[in-house]
């Protein structure tokens, strides 16, 4: 086994089709896995949040993982890198892509180019317990090249195609609580090697796994609710079929389960989900030393807040005023300018560098050139406005751009 590292052409590059994250037709060119990243049906890629959190570079401390397949380099890990990297020089094409949101990123890069072996060892290492892959994927993954043996997760898909038509029951519970093999044994499923068997007929069997689904999608069982009781929250018809067939023998049967299964009952659609304010408008990218390290502390302490919210007083926010207050002194500090030269300084530019809803956060908030420098003072006094939460993330955003103009790498 080898591996080193080797500076190949973007152009040369070539995306890889059967990239867990979401596997298309082996036959397809890198048009083709571009078109579908961005189509993201299953929201796996994520391509404009990824150029987003790339900020104003290509950053080198991560290197696609890439093996020769004869004379052609394949991307192993570091596909959605390269897809941002192919379409900023035009070998890709996405029309409704805005490419001034894609840092500048060399036309030749360095690549950790090693055997297959290592490759996937290293994909899996990143992926496979990250969360970025469903169960499902997991297991394709081991079984098709970790030669591990197929689960029974994977086992059911594959004589179904349940898990698949339903991504409702693609969930770690349902696998472990569900999908098992002893649970499945229960209700007269069993594997002979890979073939499904059963003690029911091919209708009653799909009547089941059919029902089985549409509790999952209904959430009448989830990790909270009814968990282990699978066939007690089955309809008195699955029941029954169970409780019949029970001394039959088994014998082997092809199902083909139905696709998603919605709720008898129709429900309005759920509310939006709210979204958390994110401090700094995003991560920075600082010089190393004290104004990196009091930026890095103000990230986590907010991110503490924001996991145990429920246990901290309203007063809290103040606290991340003060912060930001103590943060912008130290970076006017380290520029050899008062605080308030320093911040009228770097206003301007630093709001042309934000997009419109970073702008209008401002707009909303009262934060201007004129208003910054109070508004830091605020969090250091005992001032019932320096507990507004929106309005300290509005300042920490100008505050974050302001930063990465003085301070950033």
């Amino acid at each position: 086994m080898s591996q080193k590292i080797e500076e190949i052409k973007i152009e040369d590059l070539v995306l890889w089709t059967e990239n867990p994250r979401d596997p298309i037709d082996p036959k397809s060119n890198d048009q083709d896995v571009a078109d579908r990243a961005w189509k993201d049906e299953h929201d796996k890629w994520n391509l404009q949040k990824l150029a987003k959190e790339m900020k104003d570079f290509y950053d080198f401390s991560e290197l696609p993982t890439v093996v020769y397949h004869g004379k052609k380099p394949l991307v192993y890990d570091g596909n959605r890198r390269m897809i941002l990297a192919k379409l900023k020089h035009d070998l890709v094409k996405l029309p409704d892509f805005d490419k001034t949101k894609i840092p500048h990123i060399p036309k030749i890069i360095p690549c950790n180019v090693c055997d297959k072996d290592i490759a996937i060892k290293n994909v899996f290492r990143k992926h496979g317990d990250s969360g970025s892959w469903s169960p499902l994927d997991r297991d394709i993954f081991i079984n098709k090249y970790m030669n591990g043996p197929k689960s029974t997760f994977l086992k059911i898909d594959e004589s179904t195609g349940i898990i698949s038509k339903n991504p409702h029951l693609n969930q770690v519970f349902v696998k472990n609580e569900i999908f098992t093999k002893e649970k499945l044994k229960e209700m007269g499923f069993e594997f002979n090697q890979d073939d499904l068997e059963s003690k029911h007929t091919k209708y009653e069997a799909k009547t089941i796994l059919d029902d089985i689904s549409s509790k999952v999608a209904s959430k009448t069982i989830t990790t909270r609710k009814n968990r282990g009781k699978i066939i007690d929250v089955l309809d008195k018809s699955s029941r029954s079929l169970i409780d019949a067939n029970k001394k039959k023998p088994l014998s082997k049967i092809q199902v083909n389960a139905s696709g998603t299964t919605t709720t008898p009952k129709k429900k309005q659609a759920p509310r939006t989900k709210r979204q958390e304010p994110e401090i700094f408008n995003g991560k920075l990218y600082l010089k190393s030393g004290q104004v990196s390290d009091l930026y890095r502390d103000i990230v986590d302490l907010y991110a503490f807040y924001q996991h145990k919210k429920d246990t901290f007083s309203q007063y809290f926010p103040s606290l991340v005023r003060m912060a930001l207050r103590l943060l912008c002194e130290t970076a006017a500090n380290d520029s050899g300018q008062t605080l308030d030269k320093y911040l009228k300084a770097n206003f301007n530019n630093a709001k042309k560098n934000l997009d419109k809803d970073a702008k209008t956060t401002l707009s909303t908030q009262n934060v201007s050139e004129g208003t910054l420098i109070q508004l830091l003072h605020i969090g250091a006094h005992n001032y019932q406005a320096g507990n507004n939460l929106n309005q300290t993330i509005a300042v920490s955003i100008i505050v974050g751009e302001i930063l990465t103009i003085t301070h950033g790498r």
